[in-house]
């Protein structure tokens, strides 16, 4: 790439990003503002936890989208690595945030029942599980930003950086499970609910139907090679030609 190609790239990243910056304030602002809470720190940490969680279905959904859509479906796309970025720092926001609403701040015992640390005895109950599973959201998070850069896709290669960034699916399901534990336990109005239920449900039949499309193609393709298997691939495995420009760099997540 050029200097002045490269130059150029760098421009169109630096918009996208403030661009991807006030569209996550905003979300965060306007959420805080609909949360019936006194408490700031409730208000802010369900807006980063909704903001975030709808960055990170339009994140997840540029794959399968693109796939029913007969669309190229590179493997890095900076779109959607730029979206999942802020989905990430979203997400941080909210563990930080959050881990300073319940148990006066004391983060042991979001994990450990009460006296900890001094008793470390771990926490099984609907509260303990809901924030293991937001544990295991926030590491994988910390890895998929750690690894969003062109430098880890040439160090990893494109089979094992891709193979990394669907821990993304795992994450998705353990912020389902988060979510719907807290739901419950602190007993959300019903507009939250049928948000959250909503972008769930959305987004796993999209990541079904994209599957699915898939899996057809790679049927299609046996058949007319005479029986030998196409393995078959979720949406966003396409090689990549390289981890320079545009189209090909690496993406967040999925």
């Amino acid at each position: 790439m050029t200097r002045g190609k490269r130059s150029s790239y760098w421009r169109r990243r630096l918009r996208r990003h403030l661009g991807l910056g006030l569209v996550s304030a905003a979300l965060t602002a306007g959420i805080f503002a609909l949360v019936g809470s006194d408490v700031a720190m409730v208000r802010l940490s369900m807006a980063s936890a909704y903001a975030g969680l709808a960055l990170l279905g339009v994140t997840m959904a540029t794959g399968p989208w693109n796939v029913l859509r007969s669309r190229p479906n590179l493997v890095s796309s900076d779109l959607r690595r730029d979206l999942g970025i802020w989905a990430g720092v979203l997400g941080l926001v909210h563990v930080t945030v959050g881990l300073q609403v319940h148990m006066s701040g004391n983060i042991w015992e979001y994990f450990f029942h009460p006296p900890a640390p001094q008793r470390l005895l771990v926490r099984l109950d609907p509260f303990g599980l809901a924030n293991y599973t937001g544990l295991g959201v926030t590491l994988i998070l910390a890895v998929l930003l750690a690894l969003s850069n062109d430098a880890s896709l040439r160090w990893l290669g494109t089979r094992r950086w891709k193979m990394a960034h669907r821990s993304a699916y795992v994450a998705f399901a353990l912020v389902i499970g988060h979510g719907a534990l807290y739901q419950l336990m602190e007993k959300r109005s019903l507009p939250f609910v049928v948000l959250f239920v909503a972008l769930a449900v959305a987004l796993t039949i999209l990541q079904l139907a994209g599957f699915r499309r898939v899996r057809f193609r790679a049927l299609r393709v046996t058949k007319r090679a005479g029986g030998v298997s196409a393995p078959p691939s979720f949406p966003g495995r396409q090689p990549t030609a390289s981890p320079r420009g545009e189209d090909t760099r690496g993406s967040q997540g999925s």
